[in-house]
């Protein structure tokens, strides 16, 4: 393999191979939908020359091959002297996924392994149909322009036509590698003449353009000597043999407008192009950086504590200077790292096509807000997840067609899939027209596989029996399908969204379907957290699942089945005593005066107990040691603005602890 090449040329081929195969996804689960479609044909065709390309560029053989067969699938589509059919789009649909693992082992510096041979030959057996699908529509004129320059240099003028037998065979073949010849001596003058030129830019249509007739040449490059020693036995006046130009390949990057692009001078010179408005930058650096920006957060946040007390009015105002820069900084270096949601969402489209085909079920699939942007750790973070909720309303929501339509439901069954950003959150929904859920039924459920007691069940609220599906082991499935029905998934999901402090929540309607909500916060970088005093230490909570905070005088509250509980406006409020939870033995509870933090934990509200409430801090969350990793109840640790050290609460941890206790 070409890794003799500077890295950054791999690591850009990667980055765009990686951006073309997930577009390549959605469009080819797009074109069977609309198989005359000619603009999504031309660019699929597209992306997988594209591919093609660089993979030849750097040596990757096992990768050229398998676009090479699929380029040229796409190719006869485009012509229309194939058919699409699902038959091929399998095949394709294979093809792309191992693509996806040689680029993976390119990006860890492995050789691919070749595709099986029974799927190129498979794919190469559908190219093999043009004949009598072109004999049957007739003939039909080339298209007015092809992104793919020919293979072959077109022979000299005067040359004979092939397959005359006047022609002397060897002159023949000379011929043809003095046309490839000259073919790469052009490729290789134009290189030169941008190098030498006074900007040190092409455009990606130029590039592409260049590619191939490089990538051409390299594949006769054993008959060069011979061409250059014809090349200059020939007067230096001769006239080189006109090539076929090669036509402007489009590419991924939207190309200059005309107005940018480099122009000639009056001297023949080009004139400087307009600078990248875009860089690529490694997300390590972006991850230095915001380490970084969290650290000023923590020396503002000792300045600001330090000012306050010192009561120095100059000192004061550099603070508070400082602090606007520091937000601002803070603000910019966040959106740098932030991504649209579409890098998620893009997956589902080919999950929809992928389901309903081992289902043998109708889906239709929607989505909107793709372009809601969110921090990057957090899209793929969000990934695993959002397959499970999907892949779950696919299998337990959509109801087989016939049952559908015997519901007076139209065959084809509904998942819609939206994101939208609220304040410092974002809010994901997974939407379906199925089944529904009936909470009589898992409740029923929950009891036979042991989830909870019958006595436990009886007291379950109609939210609280939904969330029962997010239990370890619990499934409504009857049998294990591809998809579900091993009772594993959704606690995952529950799991997973904990830790990223968000929750989840569940609607649904008997013979309607089912809503699904996850709501996170925006980034996982700087916690917002409301800070609290317990004896002499400080703890925080996430503020994104805090919902309200009041004083509360002890005597208030009751024991209720063995669970401490007050009135909160007419309603019971489950409260737990951080003191009793963390076994602070040298608290002493005998306070007149308590403070309640009542927080979002999934569907119902509980109040923390604590001597009292320090106000809210932006924190910078640092990971604890290995001795207190897996002590449940803690998220990590931070730096507050009086130099102390704060443990972060994690509250699902919390309430972990809370039931082994129980």
């Amino acid at each position: 393999m070409g890794f003799e090449l500077d890295d950054s040329i791999r690591e850009d081929f990667l980055a765009e191979a990686g951006e073309i195969v997930e577009k390549l996804s959605e469009e080819l689960v797009e074109i069977e939908q609309a198989p005359d479609d000619k603009d999504l044909l031309n660019s699929i065709f597209r992306g997988f020359h594209t591919i093609k390309g660089g993979a030849g560029f750097l040596n990757v053989g096992a990768l050229v091959d398998l676009c090479h067969a699929t380029e040229e699938a796409f190719d006869s589509l485009r012509k229309g002297e194939l058919t699409l059919d699902a038959e091929i789009m399998d095949a394709v649909l294979q093809a792309l996924d191992l693509i996806g693992d040689m680029l993976a082992s390119v990006a860890a510096g492995a050789d691919p392994e070749p595709a099986p041979a029974v799927l190129t030959a498979t794919i190469r057996g559908f190219i093999d149909r043009k004949p009598d699908a072109a004999a049957a529509a007739g003939p039909s004129e080339p298209p007015p322009e092809s992104p793919v320059v020919a293979d072959m240099a077109p022979p000299s003028e005067g040359a004979d036509p092939p397959g005359d037998p006047s022609v002397d065979p060897i002159e023949a073949e000379f011929d043809q590698i003095v046309a490839q010849a000259r073919q790469q001596q052009q490729a290789e003058a134009a290189v030169t003449a941008v190098a030498s030129s006074d900007s040190d830019e092409i455009t990606d249509d130029e590039f592409e353009a260049l590619l191939d007739q490089l990538q051409e040449s390299g594949q006769a490059e054993h008959l060069a000597h011979a061409a250059a020693a014809k090349a200059d036995a020939e007067p230096e006046t001769a006239e080189p043999a006109p090539a076929e130009p090669a036509a402007p390949v489009e590419s991924n990057v939207t190309p200059m407008p005309t107005a940018e692009r480099p122009a000639a001078s009056g001297n023949g010179q080009a004139k400087p192009a307009a600078a990248e408005s875009t860089v690529r930058v490694n997300v390590s650096r972006l991850d230095a950086v915001m380490n970084l920006v969290g650290e000023l957060v923590l020396v503002r946040n000792r300045l600001t504590n330090l000012g306050s007390n010192l009561g120095n009015d100059e000192l004061n105002k550099a603070v508070a200077n400082l602090d606007l820069v520091t937000a601002d900084l803070q603000n910019g270096v966040m959106q740098t790292r932030m991504q649209p949601i579409r890098k998620v969402f893009s997956r589902f489209p080919r999950l929809a096509r992928d389901a309903a085909r081992s289902l043998n079920k109708e889906i239709e699939l929607t989505m909107s807000g793709e372009d809601t942007d969110l921090d990057k750790n957090l899209v793929e973070a969000l990934a695993d997840p959002l397959v499970h909720l999907v892949r779950n309303s696919m299998d337990h929501g959509i109801e087989p067609p016939d049952e559908r339509e015997r519901a007076g439901k139209p065959r084809a069954g509904k998942v819609h899939l939206a994101a939208q950003q609220e304040g410092e959150h974002i809010i994901i929904t997974v939407r379906d027209d199925g089944r529904g859920m009936d909470p009589e039924k898992l409740k029923q459920k929950a009891v036979e596989k042991g989830v909870i007691s019958a006595e436990a069940a009886e007291k379950l609220s109609r939210n609280d029996c939904f969330d029962l599906i997010f239990q370890a082991g619990f499934t409504t499935c009857e049998k294990v399908s591809d998809i579900s029905g091993r009772g594993v998934g959704m606690d995952v999901v529950k799991t997973r969204i904990g830790s990223l402090n968000g929750n989840v929540e569940i609607e649904s309607e008997i013979g309607k379907g089912t809503c699904v909500s996850v709501r996170v916060p925006l980034t996982l970088a700087i916690l917002p957290t409301l800070m609290v005093r317990l004896a002499t230490n400080t703890y925080a909570f996430p503020l994104s699942q805090v919902i309200e905070v009041f004083s509360l005088a002890t005597e208030r509250v009751h024991q209720v089945s063995g669970r401490d509980v007050i009135m909160v406006r007419g309603k019971p409020l489950p409260v737990i005593f951080l003191s009793r939870l963390l076994e602070r033995l040298d608290h002493d509870e005998g306070n007149a005066g308590i403070y309640v933090v009542v927080l979002q934990v999934g569907n119902s509200a509980v109040g923390f107990v604590t001597d009292d409430v320090l106000g809210q801090e932006e924190v910078v969350i640092k990971p604890l040691g290995r001795i207190l990793q897996k002590v449940p109840g803690f998220a990590g640790a931070t730096i507050t603005g009086d130099g102390h050290i704060a443990l972060i609460f994690d509250v699902n941890g919390l309430m972990k602890r809370v039931r082994l206790a129980a």
